[in-house]
């Protein structure tokens, strides 16, 4: 069994129903309890980083959630349950998340429409198991105004399409494919997505998996996606 986490944010139905569509059972809870016995756990969401990290405390949710992030299990993150694996975020001042990933969730740069909304390319280099069978260029359903930025990355604005180059760190490395995140050591992989600038639309480090986009409103590389997810809850990976 999947357990979907429920703070009060996010579509948590169609995450549900889109795991039942792939003939895999969830079930939506607020019970630490239920998150500590599932196979697998998901973590959802849209709005406000700081509301969702006050939103989990008041439920008590987060130390059934870093648990659900030690490695031992399979664990989905999509949208803010992405950017919430990050160190910090700036949206609505400066706050932390949970470190599970070293980096920062920042405003999207002026330039192209804010949010960022619709359908997108993600390109991968065929090296992360939730695009297993999704071509390189697929698109998928995004909708958000912040992103993550990894720590030791370059990001730039204009690779591909113009504006001025952002450095995120002093000693950056544009490569992260096989970047260790501290302090298990384990290799991160990242898809990629342009928008204005070129940022990580998602990573897979170990067991936990995480997306910007939503797969259960990608139609069929997003239904592909999940059935990837369940086929790792499935094979104990």
């Amino acid at each position: 069994m999947i357990a979907v986490i429920d703070y009060g944010r996010g579509n948590l139905g169609s995450v549900e129903k889109a795991f039942r569509r792939v003939g895999c059972p969830a079930v939506v809870t607020q019970d630490p309890r239920a998150v500590d016995d599932a196979q697998a756990v998901v973590l959802p969401g849209d709005g406000a980083f700081h509301d969702a990290m006050r939103n989990l405390d008041a439920l008590g949710l987060l130390p059934a959630l870093r648990r659900a992030l030690d490695g031992t299990r399979p664990f989905l993150g999509i949208c803010l349950g992405y950017q919430l694996l990050f160190s910090t975020s700036e949206e609505f001042g400066e706050g932390r998340g949970l470190d599970v990933v070293p980096g920062a969730v920042r405003r999207l740069p002026p330039g192209p429409k804010i949010p960022h909304m619709g359908w997108n390319r993600v390109e991968h280099a065929g090296d992360l198991k939730l695009f297993d069978g999704i071509p390189p260029a697929a698109r998928f359903y995004f909708v958000h105004s912040f992103y993550p930025v990894v720590a030791g990355s370059v990001s730039t604005d204009r690779t591909e399409g113009g504006l001025t180059q952002m450095r995120v760190a002093p000693a950056a490395s544009p490569d992260l494919t096989q970047m260790r995140v501290a302090p298990e050591a384990r290799p991160l992989r990242i898809a990629w997505c342009q928008y204005g600038i070129r940022f990580a639309a998602a990573i897979e480090v170990g067991r936990i998996y995480a997306t910007q986009f939503h797969p259960e409103k990608s139609q069929r590389w997003g239904l592909r996606m999940l059935e990837n997810f369940a086929a790792i809850v499935k094979g104990g990976g």
